[in-house]
């Protein structure tokens, strides 16, 4: 149903349908194009790249489709395994992935586990990959976030903050999912925040997708001062950890595991272990005092045959082989024969040509007498 998503602080709002268009009797959701999008301008930026890591570009976008697919797959089975209740008593809900419904913790694990095996399969080196990738992926994210506010979800907790959001259907028929929350608050709570009329929620959608956004320009500038491969990924992990563990704390719709926030568990955990890794591989590269050591792949001899096309056994393509003129007459001039294409030294006088008989009987008889010679000699 359509809704009026409003900003009363901030003096203005938004007429919001989910629904894009319908074909036939398709409807196309708003969620969906956005979605699809995010992961094309992710996997645009990414395939753009590959050179700046060393990466073949085919390769990539082969483990980059697997990658994709499986992620959608674990970010759904991720919030579905968290939600169950929601789906138990009809489990053919849990395909309509395009009402919502997508953990980004369970979409990133399947994507890099199956990410590993494909990286294996293609040949294609994983950390240079991974690193390749944690940019287009936070892009996607700051892209993607936009279809929970076309949806009017995954927003946060009351607030009076000026860019605070409420939102109301456009038939006035009915409670929108910020009305229904609202409702639960009780009168201390409204009155502690100066009456129902100044209260709205966080637009959390907003601050994870300005924060990621900031993140994906933070690697872009990170990609030429990177110091070892994986590098990247450990920094996108400790930035998009840190932002989750807060914004998280302010969701009203959290993934629970009894009284703990399974999404902020997972961001606080993941950060601080990128964080110590980070800290002691830079620490051990600093004092190695060897330029060799933990050696960007890009810089490696290997890399460069892969962006010259040269390393997996690509046919490389042949200028046309024509008769060079002659200098003088402009005749062609007779290409000279490599040693294969000359043969066995002689074989210009081919057995049954007539030069090749006229000598046959000289030449036989030679071998004959001088076997003679050679037996008198030893009686």
């Amino acid at each position: 149903m359509t809704q009026i998503v409003s900003f009363p602080g901030l003096g203005f709002s938004f007429t919001i349908s989910p629904d894009a268009f319908s074909i036939g009797g398709l409807t196309i959701k708003w969620y969906g194009i956005i979605f699809a999008c995010a992961f094309l301008l992710g996997t645009l930026y990414v395939l753009k790249n590959t050179k700046k890591f060393g990466l073949d570009a085919d390769r990539v976008m082969d483990v980059l489709l697997g990658a994709i697919i499986f992620g959608v797959i674990g970010a759904r089975i991720y919030y579905v395994i968290f939600s169950w209740d929601m789906y138990k008593d009809n489990l053919m809900d849990i395909f309509q992935i395009w009402k919502g419904g997508i953990g980004i913790y369970g979409g990133v694990i399947a994507a890099v586990l199956s990410g590993w095996f494909l990286c294996r399969w293609r040949k294609v080196r994983f950390l240079p990959m991974l690193d390749l990738c944690s940019a287009g992926l936070i892009l996607a994210q700051a892209i993607g976030r936009w279809g929970n506010f076309v949806n009017v979800e995954a927003f946060g907790c009351a607030t009076t903050v000026p860019w605070r959001m409420t939102s109301e259907y456009a038939s006035g028929v009915g409670s929108t999912q910020v009305q229904r929350y609202l409702a639960t608050l009780t009168s201390a709570e409204i009155d502690a925040l100066g009456g129902i009329d100044a209260i709205g929620v966080h637009p959390t959608f907003f601050y994870e997708s300005v924060w990621c956004l900031l993140g994906f320009f933070l690697l872009v500038w990170m990609t030429k001062r990177r110091k070892f491969d994986g590098q990247m990924i450990l920094v996108y992990t400790i930035w998009y950890g840190a932002e989750r563990f807060v914004v998280e704390g302010l969701r009203t719709d959290s993934l629970m595991i009894g009284n703990l926030r399974v999404s902020q568990v997972f961001a606080i955990l993941s950060a601080i272990t990128a964080l110590i890794i980070l800290l002691v591989v830079l620490q051990k590269k600093k004092t190695s005092n060897d330029p060799e050591y933990l050696k960007l792949y890009v810089d490696t001899e290997e890399a460069q045959l892969i962006r010259e096309g040269n390393f997996y056994g690509k046919k490389q393509p042949k200028e046309a082989e024509s008769p060079a003129p002659d200098a003088e007459g402009g005749e062609p001039l007779e290409k000279e024969k490599s040693p294969g294409e000359k043969g066995l030294p002689g074989d210009e006088e081919l057995p049954g040509s007539p030069d090749h008989e006229e000598q046959t009987d000289e030449t036989a008889s030679e071998p004959e007498n001088e076997n003679r010679e050679t037996i008198q000699q030893d009686e």
